[in-house]
């Protein structure tokens, strides 16, 4: 499947730490650090670097995240909306070469620490961190008021305290600059194409199957209701789309088309994610599905009666079977 592949599960030869549980200080290693929040191409370009280096050094590659977005800390009433949970990032980062994974639990002590106790207390004496090498837009640390810490204090930190710091270079896919605010963007604005474009794979949610209204089955589309596994996760915005469904147990996806949206023809009030598989009858209910976004189909639609919707509703699955034919060729 290749390109359109969903998250695989991740390889046990990646190591994955969790910094309260270690109990002495780390080999030394290249490492780079950051949220890595969907684990994108322009992330990985970063690790790809990292890799390297550590291969030539002779040290082991690292990467270095947290549990949660540090903004959920910093500020409590933030709601994040996430492109990957950690064990999605988890087995994402597995498929990037590196040697280790190491988890940071963030919480107010760490947003406390200042770049330079951050780089000295936890990369340098608990994480044997000798070469970082940081994004190209990267900040990290408890920032003063009034004062603005970046790349070349790093450099200067890392120098008085014995570790190399590098740059990375910022990743295009074609004309877009690659980061995770772009992606979220592009998923909030249907955008999935380009999204799969900087992700380096399809966009995906995660549910379980619940009791619905059974408004599809009576038109003969009968639909998957998903509840999130995590609430934190983007979704993208209203309409139809192509998608590749994955069931508990089967490896091989299934075609299918997702609509996100109130079901306005029905005059509905609240945001619904309904999945139908193509030419698939078996019962789903309470089982956990997994859909990978490949094309939108339309924006959200209030059709003028039942008809009229069923009729696109035929449009709409000749048109992703069409789609994920072509995408599987790929």
């Amino acid at each position: 499947m290749g390109f359109r592949s969903v998250i695989r599960t991740f390889v046990p030869s990646m190591k994955t730490i969790y910094l309260e549980k270690l109990t002495k200080s780390l080999e030394p290693c290249v490492a780079t650090i950051g949220f890595f929040d969907g684990v994108h191409l322009g992330h990985r370009y970063i690790i790809n670097k990292v890799v390297k280096t550590a291969r030539r050094e002779n040290m082991l590659s690292t990467v270095v995240t947290f549990d949660r977005h540090p903004r959920q800390v910093l500020c409590p009433d933030w709601h994040p909306q996430l492109l990957s949970t950690l064990k999605e990032k988890t087995a994402l980062l597995s498929q990037t070469g590196i040697d280790q994974l190491v988890v940071l639990s963030f919480d107010e002590s760490m947003a406390a620490l200042s770049a330079y106790d951050f780089m000295d207390k936890v990369l340098l004496q608990q994480l044997g961190v000798k070469i970082l090498v940081t994004g190209y837009d990267n900040h990290f640390g408890h920032r003063q008021a009034g004062i603005t810490e970046g790349f070349d204090d790093y450099v200067r930190y890392g120098h008085e305290m014995g570790m190399k710091v590098l740059q990375g270079d910022p990743f295009d896919a074609g004309a877009v600059r690659v980061s995770s605010s772009k992606v979220r963007n592009l998923l909030m604005e249907g955008r999935v194409e380009l999204a799969t474009e900087c992700l380096g794979r399809p966009y995906i949610l995660t549910g379980t199957v619940v009791s619905g209204e059974h408004i599809g089955t009576g038109m003969g589309y009968p639909t998957a209701n998903l509840q999130l596994t995590d609430a934190n996760k983007l979704i993208p915005a209203a309409g139809a789309y192509a998608v590749n469904v994955f069931t508990e147990g089967s490896p091989t996806p299934k075609f299918g088309m997702m609509n996100i949206g109130s079901r306005p023809t029905f005059g509905g009030t609240h945001q619904t994610l309904e999945v139908h598989i193509l030419h698939f009858a078996d019962n789903v209910y309470n089982q956990q599905l997994t859909v990978s976004f490949i094309s939108r189909l339309r924006s959200e639609m209030k059709f003028e009666s039942r008809e009229a919707l069923m009729n696109q509703l035929e449009t709409d699955a000749c048109q992703a079977e069409k789609i994920l034919n072509q995408a599987q060729q790929l």
